[in-house]
């Protein structure tokens, strides 16, 4: 399903948040859905991953939240036997740690540029010498990590086994062999040990400048020279060794650029192009950053400041459905245990309404119900006390959205287009939350394209809520029966933050332009001035 965070072929290193949001009707969450739900900032509240790629790896969830029931069942599975096994969770944060120390060297051997001795870098992926340090990093991660997973007591969840076997095959390629070594340089192409035939003419490649069998053959030579040189010649050989070591210096300076030119170009890059190619190694990196993934899933749990619970998922029979007692937000209250919890129930009536005055929780809230919708998509524990969802297909969160210049529909088009979007890629499987409709034109025609569109949608049988202060809306539905009317609560006008049944049919507008010193009274002080 997911694109691998390293390809293989890649000539860059990962990025954390590099992962593409999919088009509309595409995914779970659409691009300006993202956005209006803050997933990057969901993102930096349940990040405890440790490495580059285990953080890429959680990004790229948030960003494509899983659909399938069995998949997120999987991956909650494992979850729940990292919390509850003490053993292969300290082992896992073992490797994980390990990993978090080494990656960078394994990036610097895949990715880096080497200049040699005399070359000055320019950027972060250039570096002085000739690649021999980076190799034997980067390949040393790969081998530990192998090592480490190997290590790993057996899981009894299939996802978890399935992460740590893939870590562990990666000992069965030809790459790791090659890594492990000895790496035969033939002329066709590099052979392992078990690659090799006997007599095929071939040189061991060792990422260091010293090449034993050089400096052997060169002390053989002295050695010939001084014993088997003839007696009359015995005074001419004493001088001209004297004369080899002064003349050996300079040599030094010829002999390790030419070595360590070839070994970069012939053996270094070659090598380390058939490792970035390797899907293989692909697939263990891949299995690093889930193992990460599931730990950071863990952490977050630990240290939020409330109540932290498992979602029950399950497929929708014929619609989506929602029920979460003691609802927080994943953000807000990550650190404020005195944070206010709220009920919600999404259910048979298809359509909630939320009214109440500004500044009184309505977009918070809504912000919950999408965002405890999207971690338990990923698998993740979400604050509440209790959570029974079915899975999303979609998950839509609309707002006001304002016209550019170019765009001749103006605001009420530019919406509506938003919104027509929304409408056509939705399922009786999606979670759609629009806060208001039909602004930019006059009250009545708001009044009726708002029943129009939400009509529309109730027919479909998704999951809608409707953020509103238009109460008359409200009551045009209320009255026949259909939908579920809820306000934010405001006692002695302060808001409680408590989502409770009712229309509200106040805004508060003078207690916020006092707020924020602009009301009537402010505007005449202004005057005065």
């Amino acid at each position: 399903m997911y694109e691998p965070i390293i390809k293989a072929g890649s000539d860059s290193p990962p990025e954390i948040r590099s992962a593409d949001v999919p088009a509309v009707g595409e995914g779970v969450v659409d691009e300006s859905s993202f956005k209006t739900l803050e997933v990057d900032r969901l993102f930096d509240s349940v990040n405890q991953s440790e490495t580059i790629i285990g953080q890429a790896t959680l990004y790229r969830s948030l960003t494509q939240p899983l659909a399938d029931l069995e998949s997120i069942k999987q991956k909650q599975y494992a979850v729940q036997e990292i919390q509850q096994d003490k053993l292969i969770r300290e082992q896992l944060e073992s490797l994980v740690a390990q990993a978090a120390i080494g990656e960078n060297s394994l990036f610097r051997l895949l990715y880096g540029t080497f200049l040699g001795f005399m070359g000055k870098p320019a950027h972060s992926l250039e570096f002085e010498g000739y690649g021999y340090e980076p190799y034997k990093q980067g390949t040393r991660f790969v081998l530990n990590l192998v090592a480490d997973a190997r290590l790993i007591n057996r899981p009894k969840s299939d996802y978890l086994r399935g992460i740590v076997d893939q870590i562990t095959m990666f000992a069965d390629s030809r790459w790791y062999s090659l890594m492990h070594g000895p790496a035969y340089k033939t002329e066709r192409g590099f052979l392992t040990k078990q690659e090799k035939k006997p007599f095929t003419p071939a040189f061991i490649f060792k990422p260091t400048l010293v090449k034993p069998f050089f400096f052997i053959g060169l002390l053989a030579f002295l050695v010939f020279l001084v014993t088997f040189a003839p007696l009359s010649t015995i005074s001419m050989s004493s001088a001209v060794i004297p004369l080899f070591m002064v003349l050996s210096i300079p040599l030094l300076g010829v002999y390790v650029p030419m070595v360590g030119t070839f070994d970069r170009d012939s053996c270094i890059y070659p090598l380390r192009e058939g490792f970035r190619d390797s899907t293989e190694l692909e697939s263990t990196l891949e299995a690093l950053g889930k193992l990460d993934e599931l730990l950071s899933l863990v952490r977050y749990g630990e240290c939020f400041a409330g109540g932290i619970v498992m979602a029950n998922v399950s497929e929708p029979v014929a619609t989506h459905s929602l029920f979460v007692s003691g609802a927080k937000n994943p953000i807000l209250a990550k650190q404020d245990p005195a944070y206010v919890a709220n009920d919600v129930q999404l259910d048979e009536q298809r359509l909630s309404f939320i009214t109440g005055p500004n500044s009184g929780g309505k977009t918070a809230i809504c912000k919950t119900i999408a965002q405890i919708q999207l971690l338990s998509q990923i698998a993740c524990p979400v604050p509440a006390t209790s959570v029974e969802l079915t899975v999303a297909d979609h998950i839509f969160y609309q707002t006001p959205e304002f016209s550019s210049l170019d765009d001749g529909e103006g605001r009420f088009g530019t919406e509506l287009k938003r919104t027509k979007q929304i409408f056509l890629s939705a399922t009786a499987h999606s979670l759609v939350i629009l806060d208001e409709l039909s602004e930019g034109t006059t009250y009545e025609e708001k009044l009726e394209t708002s029943s129009n569109v939400l009509n529309g949608f109730l027919k479909k049988g998704n999951s809608t809520v409707l953020i509103t202060h238009n109460h008359e809306l409200v009551d045009q539905f209320t009255n026949q029966g259909i939908g579920r009317p809820l306000q934010v609560e405001f006692k002695s006008y302060k808001p409680t933050y408590r989502l409770i049944d009712g229309i509200s049919r106040v805004s508060h507008a003078d207690r916020v332009a006092r707020k924020i010193g602009f009301s009537k009274q402010d505007i005449e002080e202004y005057l005065k001035e």
